[in-house]
């Protein structure tokens, strides 16, 4: 098979729908087929509607037998706030009728891809089939969609909806705007990762034909390694630690994690903060108020490579990250691997990823009270702490590795391209995509 993948970021940036995205392109290029991944060449995500931020030089690069294009992402005069002013007013008009083909042509406003775009159009007759990923943001999926219908092939889409806190639409309204209902309908299939995801996007019209419910995998052996007196020696923290894996961002519960650590640290406890992962603006601007002595105890490490994070794990008492912002949550499996008990918050696709009082503890996201009960819980239970994260562990090796959730992906693929077993519906798709 030909494949194209479309995510927003790729290697070597490492996030969770990036990394998911890797492992698959990965195992299909290890089969022989032939594959590629177009990205954009930010590296933080904010790149998007902010200049100033980081990005990665390189258009293209063979790496692990995939070939990677990455575009220029292109910005609409003025400052930041464009970007959020604009969705404030997409999701305005999405609640007026048939709104949905100006929805699209307002997504192409900012960012842009032009290069991107135009490749695409250069292409025609290159792939069997497209796997793209991140519904909201959409300016690299509805380009993509439009070639899938030019050049008749599959379009397969992983849109990673935030389901958010349930019974609040403030979050999952933003990933489920008419347009998006829209290309998640005109998408042969759709991939969800939880069976919450699935029954939510039924509800919003999805025909639950194209869904396949299947989540992400691990790797057991590359995650295997880890040292935690490595960790000690080379970073100095020999104190017991709370870790964090994650984009540093309030919708990730860092701040909350943070709020919640400085009050045990407040009542005598001396456990530190280690944080693994890229500060969004908003955090760094959060990291100047801190106080001195919080600064001393809380560990940012924001590019670390791939073996820092596996000693971190090794070292860690326990995992948390009180998200509202993952369908899944790849890291809990990751802390699992190191039989470490974790925290999510009630929220997204995380109560369907951690069982209550058996893999994990779950919070009521932004509730720093129940984080500061659930880590207190943790850090003097020890014996519970141990029994939680060898249920995880357990329970990982069982369901969660690659090994099962490739299989299932690569089945997906099959009945799409190999037996041409994709959905008749009446009308022409293509002239519904209108940009």
């Amino acid at each position: 098979m030909r494949i194209l993948h479309v995510i927003q970021r790729y290697y070597p940036y490492i996030g969770g729908s990036e990394q998911v995205c890797q492992v698959i392109a990965e195992r299909l290029a290890a089969e022989g087929h032939m594959v590629d991944v177009w990205t954009s060449n930010a590296w933080d995500l904010d790149h998007f509607w902010a200049s100033g931020r980081r990005t990665i030089d390189q258009p293209t690069e063979q790496h692990n037998g995939v070939t990677i294009r990455r575009f220029p992402v292109v910005r609409a005069p003025g400052p930041a706030l464009v970007y959020p002013i604009l969705r404030r007013a997409m999701l305005e008009f999405g609640r007026l009728p048939a709104t949905g083909s100006l929805l699209m042509a307002l997504s192409q406003i900012t960012p842009r891809m032009p290069t991107f775009n135009r490749a695409l159009s250069q292409e025609v007759g290159k792939f069997d089939l497209i796997h793209a990923a991140n519904i909201t943001l959409d300016f690299m999926l509805i380009p993509a969609l439009k070639y899938a219908k030019q050049a008749k092939i599959p379009f397969v889409l992983s849109p990673y909806v935030h389901l958010g806190v349930p019974g609040d639409r403030s979050l999952v309204r933003y990933y489920t705007m008419p347009h998006h209902i829209k290309l998640m309908q005109q998408a042969d299939r759709v991939i969800v990762q939880t069976p919450l995801e699935a029954d939510y996007l039924a509800d919003c019209g999805i025909s639950r034909s194209t869904l396949r419910c299947i989540g992400v995998g691990v790797e057991p052996h590359e995650l295997a390694g880890g040292d935690a007196e490595r960790f000690r020696q080379e970073t100095g923290i020999q104190q017991p630690f709370v870790l964090y894996i994650g984009t540093l961002a309030k919708e990730k519960g860092a701040f909350d994690l943070i709020r919640a650590m400085e009050q045990l640290w407040a009542s005598g406890r001396s456990e530190h903060l280690v944080m693994v992962g890229t500060p969004m603006a908003h955090f760094e601007q959060l990291w100047e108020t801190l106080d001195p002595v919080s600064k001393q105890r809380i560990h940012v490490f924001a590019r670390a490579p791939q073996a820092r994070k596996r000693d971190a794990l090794a070292a860690a008492t326990l995992f948390a990250m009180p998200s509202r912002t993952d369908s899944f949550g790849i890291v809990y499996l990751e802390a699992w691997l190191y039989r470490l008990p974790v925290i999510g918050a009630r929220a997204g696709g995380v109560p369907a990823v951690i069982r209550e009082n058996e893999t994990g503890l779950l919070v009521d996201y932004g509730n720093v009270a129940q984080l500061i009960a659930a880590l207190t819980k943790l850090l003097t239970n020890p014996d519970l702490a141990q029994q939680l994260g060898q249920q995880g562990y357990m329970r990982t090796l069982a369901e969660l590795t690659w090994e099962r959730k490739y299989a299932q992906i690569r089945a997906v693929y099959a009945e799409l391209v190999e037996t041409g077993d994709r959905l008749s519906r009446a009308g022409d798709r293509e002239s519904e995509i209108r940009l």
